[in-house]
């Protein structure tokens, strides 16, 4: 039997890819501050829809938007999925993957193996690398090892001469000085984040408020609605607040199923977050969103979606609760993988581009069509979205249906790039304005 397991599993998996429904609305459908929620359309097996990963034959890049021009930053890194731009204009690069596979049983084995076919696969390179361009032309002339022997780290911040990373299990702090390429001296664990043998949502997102006198945290749920217990979901699915000098915390905000970009809103000066909604409901459900966050607020996981949209699977229901969710700002459409988020200040892409929030879409597993697999720009108005957004880099998909990349963090450079994060190219992607 142990030597038919591997075939058994990979001929439910090809069932589960063969099986599941087909979107009846466009992704725009599902997309801006009023989204179409159809009833949802639960099938046997998921919708398991993904573009197989191949990376970039040489010589290609994404489509640019027009008056833009994309080129390569930096290549040849190990699944880079997290970006930070430190004042003096290094950038840092989280070279990271998900820990040993986790706990789950038969379920979990189908959804790592698709995960591995979409480039998810692999040991993490645990560790921080710092890129500079020493000589301005848009291309990093210089690298280094910046910090190493992590935890599968993700999100990082820098408050004053002190450097913190967001491991998947704790946010640990370094000494920084300016200028320095590496970072030898030990860590200091300053607090634990959930993680555990399920870890289900593994990254860590991080942000420094403007003043530096909070940090604040994504963590992400241990499971798509709750099934592997709420027991397990104690402390996740929420925005945690940290004192940096303490590491004393609180739940900041919840009902978030993954909360992952954080970003300032610098004419608001709230925080945004891009969300990781829900699974198995259909092609045409949930959008994700990125939302401005209230103190204090619920987003209904994973009891309602979408405000107080009740997800029927999630047993026992808290209906008090869901009369308390909030209802995001703005729809991204659904299974999009929108993860990366930054504000648009400071960039020198065209006029249209100068007030809003540059999107990273990971791309959909969970959608015929696919959704998603590009970076897109919501315009903003008087600190709030305003209009359709727009795609800015496009074409990592190719004609065989095959991914070449997958954008995940972005990030604005010191000299107004937008940076992108392609964990599956394995490329820093630097998108600027015509001739820029």
């Amino acid at each position: 039997m142990p030597l038919l397991l591997p075939s058994i599993l990979g001929l439910l998996a090809l069932m589960m890819t063969a099986c599941g429904d087909m979107a009846k609305l466009p992704v725009s459908a599902g997309t801006g501050p009023d989204p179409q929620l159809p009833p949802p359309s639960e099938t046997l097996f998921p919708t398991v829809n993904i573009a197989p990963a191949t990376g970039w034959p040489s010589g290609e890049k994404p489509d640019a938007v027009q008056g833009t021009e994309v080129t390569a930053f930096a290549d040849g890194l190990d699944h880079p999925r997290w970006l930070h731009v430190l004042p003096n204009g290094d950038v840092l690069v989280a070279e990271t993957n998900r820990p040993p596979k986790e706990a789950g049983g038969l379920r979990a084995w189908i959804m790592g193996w698709f995960m591995e076919r979409a480039g998810a696969g692999g040991k993490s390179a645990n560790r921080i690398t710092l890129l500079r361009d020493t000589d301005g032309d848009g291309v990093a002339d210089e690298r280094s090892t910046f910090l190493e022997g992590l935890n599968s780290p993700f999100g990082m911040a820098l408050v004053g001469n002190e450097f913190f990373v967001a491991n998947t299990d704790a946010v640990v702090r370094f000494p920084y000085r300016e200028g320095q390429t590496w970072i030898t001296a030990p860590g200091e664990t300053l607090v634990e984040l959930p993680a555990g043998p399920i870890n289900r949502h593994w990254t860590k997102s991080l942000i420094a408020s403007p003043d530096g006198d909070k940090l604040y945290v994504g963590v992400g749920s241990n499971s798509n609605v709750g099934e592997n217990g709420l027991e397990n979901e104690e402390g996740r699915a929420a925005i945690w607040e940290i004192d940096p000098a303490t590491g004393e915390h609180r739940v900041f905000a919840s009902g978030l199923r993954n909360p992952v970009g954080l970003a300032w809103q610098p004419e608001s000066g709230e925080l945004w977050v891009a969300v990781n909604e829900r699974d198995e409901l259909g092609s045409d459900l949930v959008p994700d969103y990125m939302t401005s966050v209230e103190e204090g607020g619920f987003y209904g996981w994973p009891y309602s979606y979408y405000g107080q949209h009740v997800d029927e699977r999630v047993e026992p229901q808290k209906p008090d609760l869901v009369a308390s969710a909030l209802v995001p700002d703005y729809a991204l459409g659904p299974h999009t993988a929108s993860l990366g988020l930054t504000a648009a200040e400071g960039n020198d892409l065209p006029e249209r581009f100068s007030d809003g929030m540059f999107v990273g879409q990971h791309g959909s597993w969970n959608r015929k069509p696919r959704s998603g697999y590009k970076v897109i720009f919501v315009p903003f108005e008087q600190g709030m979205p305003a209009g359709e957004p727009i795609d800015v880099l496009t074409g990592f998909v190719n004609a065989d249906e095959k991914a070449q990349g997958r954008p995940v963090g972005v990030a604005i450079d010191r000299q107004g790039g937008l940076l992108v994060a392609d964990d599956v190219g394995n490329v820093i992607w630097r998108v600027s304005g015509s001739g820029g």
